[in-house]
């Protein structure tokens, strides 16, 4: 045998491993895409139906929201009648409660003054168009000085 026919031989026997490493790999990567493609199948199988499943639980959110945006409506409907009812009962009856409340204020002070000025001796009311006015004081609230 001649150097060159060792050389063919060598180069022909690593040709023959490589071949073999390649067919090998192609092997592995059939498999390998055989399993991703089921793998791809599965999830389809699975993904339409959840895909179902979530539209119409979408469907039923909106249809609630839905129902929620008509009670927000007539809640705000029935707010604003009370409201109304509210500031309509406060000025009917608030300035008539307001004079009766100021009118027995205005008696209890009145009975209360000549409480004190009975116990007093020499010192009686100044009475003006029915009207009882107690004695000037200093520490009274209107004559107070503000500081």
């Amino acid at each position: 045998m001649s150097g060159g026919e060792v050389a063919g031989l060598i180069v022909a026997v690593f040709w023959a491993i490589l071949v073999s490493f390649l067919a090998v790999a192609l092997v592995r990567l059939s498999q390998t895409l055989r399993k991703t493609t089921e793998l791809v199948a599965s999830v389809t199988e699975q993904a339409v139906p959840l895909l179902g499943e979530a539209t119409s639980a979408l469907r039923s959110a909106h249809t609630q929201l839905d129902r929620v945006d008509t009670i927000t409506a007539d809640v705000a409907e029935v707010t604003a009648n009370a409201s109304a009812l509210s500031s309509t009962v406060a000025s009917t009856f608030g300035g008539p409660l307001v004079k009766v409340a100021a009118f027995g204020y205005g008696v209890r002070r009145a009975v209360g003054l000549q409480a004190k000025g009975a116990g007093k001796a020499g010192k009686t009311p100044t009475v003006v168009a029915g009207k009882v006015l107690p004695a000037a004081r200093r520490g009274s609230r209107r004559n107070r000085s503000k500081g």
